[in-house]
């Protein structure tokens, strides 16, 4: 108990020092969540180094509106709603949210069972982010981040119906994926049983 409160005040400590524009507290945050948030300005962007630009800008904002912080809930929380945030106005700025490139594809694909333990937590956030943006930013939205289809589509300006179909399509597409993977991995495998 005493370690929570201690972590409580530690990051109450950093807010008031963020809110005094505290560069050694401002690295301080940087420093805390910089690899978390790239890791999540990554899952939008599907580019290491936009995403890198995105998770600069979010830092930026974040130190610009720290006073809108109410410290309500977790601190991390809401820098992470910043981030996504970014991600989603970068999205909006290349006029890319949405974009159904491959739309009358994915409406065909069947519905594929999900993988084994094989498949690795890297390997599936490179599925992820091998998904057409609109799909991968529905995904990411609801299956990672936790809102509900109303909040995404509020959020990107469509309707709850449209958010539900493109995270039905984005399931079947990393279903489709996840399968393809299955396959290479157990011929492989085979491969190697065959060359002993």
């Amino acid at each position: 108990m005493s370690r929570i409160l201690s972590l409580f005040s530690q990051e109450a400590q950093l807010v008031r020092a963020l809110r005094k524009q505290d560069p050694k507290a401002q690295r301080q945050l940087y420093e805390k969540y910089s690899t978390r948030m790239l890791g999540l300005c990554c899952r939008y962007a599907g580019d290491a180094m936009i995403a890198e630009d995105i998770m600069v800008e979010g830092f930026m904002r974040v130190f610009t509106k720290i006073d809108q912080y109410n410290e309500e809930g977790s601190f991390e929380g809401w820098v992470r709603r910043i981030m996504v945030n970014e991600a989603l106005g970068y999205l909006r700025r290349q006029k890319r949210i949405l974009e159904d490139t491959i739309c009358i594809e994915a409406e065909n694909i069947p519905d594929y069972n999900l993988a084994d333990q094989d498949l690795n937590a890297d390997e599936l956030l490179r599925m992820i982010g091998g998904l057409p943006i609109g799909y991968r930013t529905v995904f990411n939205l609801y299956a990672i981040e936790g809102f509900s289809h109303l909040e995404i589509a509020s959020m990107l300006g469509v309707s709850e119906s449209t958010s539900k179909s493109q995270l039905h399509r984005a399931r079947a597409m990393l279903q489709k994926m996840v399968s393809e993977w299955e396959d290479e991995f157990k011929k492989k495998v085979n491969y190697e049983k065959a060359s002993y």
